[in-house]
């Protein structure tokens, strides 16, 4: 590997995790009533989504559907089998609630997400006309129409968000 996409690789994380870091930022500000902040911080966070973008993109690794959906599949199935097993017992053992909830809630939509992606590999574009709905809390992801409450977190069906 170069230096060239060592630093790539460097950038696209640090400005994927600024982009949500940002949106973190903003969300608190709204809470605070400086809706100035909560802009500014939206807007820093589409930018560095844009970088992010550029420098993946500028890596090549993005490439044919049915190989992005592979990686995609492969990406899900890795986490919710070894990566997210491993940190939920290490949150367990040090009492940590919140992270434990965090990671069980990633951990289980990532199934979702594995099974969506399969689905999509066999046919990518089966759902050309489906709408999505993301719950904001724990990132359940279903077709057409949310739950009436969401079966992870409970939050109510009005609380998804739609993705078309």
């Amino acid at each position: 590997m170069g230096k060239t996409t060592e630093n790539l690789e460097l950038s696209f994380a640090g400005e994927s995790q600024a982009c949500i870091r940002y949106l973190a930022f903003a969300e608190r500000a709204e809470k605070e009533g400086y809706g100035g902040a909560a802009k500014l911080f939206r807007a820093a966070a589409k930018a560095e989504m844009y970088h992010a973008l550029s420098h993946f993109r500028a890596l090549g690794v993005v490439a044919e559907t049915a190989a992005n959906l592979k990686t995609a599949l492969e990406g899900e199935t890795y986490e919710f089998k070894k990566m997210y097993p491993a940190m939920i017992k290490d949150a367990v053992a040090e009492n940590q609630t919140e992270a434990r909830y965090s990671l069980e809630y990633a951990m289980s939509i990532e199934m979702i997400h594995a099974k969506m992606f399969k689905k999509a590999l066999e046919d990518p574009n089966a759902n050309a006309e489906a709408v999505y709905y993301v719950c904001p809390v724990c990132g359940n992801t279903v077709m057409n129409e949310p739950p009436k409450k969401c079966p992870y977190c409970g939050v109510d069906a009005k609380e998804f968000e739609e993705v078309r």
